[in-house]
């Protein structure tokens, strides 16, 4: 259920990013975060923190409930 989880969060990122034409380094550089731990979190390796997740969405310009949602 977790893996899931992960995946989603990860897919929703990713194609807000691609649809705002951003790369991986541009958004991680806006979230404050490394380049690295995005694309883990994109992959669905690792799961943000509530703190990052919010600040993902606020440089994507959505709603954090949208990076969750399936």
């Amino acid at each position: 259920m977790i893996k899931k989880a992960q995946d989603t969060v990860g897919k929703n990122i990713k194609k807000y990013r691609v649809d705002k034409k951003l790369t991986q380094e541009q958004l991680s550089e806006m979230c404050e975060i490394s380049c690295d731990y995005l694309s883990e979190i994109e992959r669905g390796k690792r799961h943000p923190s509530m703190k990052r997740l919010d600040a993902i969405a606020e440089a994507l310009n959505v709603d954090s409930y949208k990076l969750i949602m399936p």
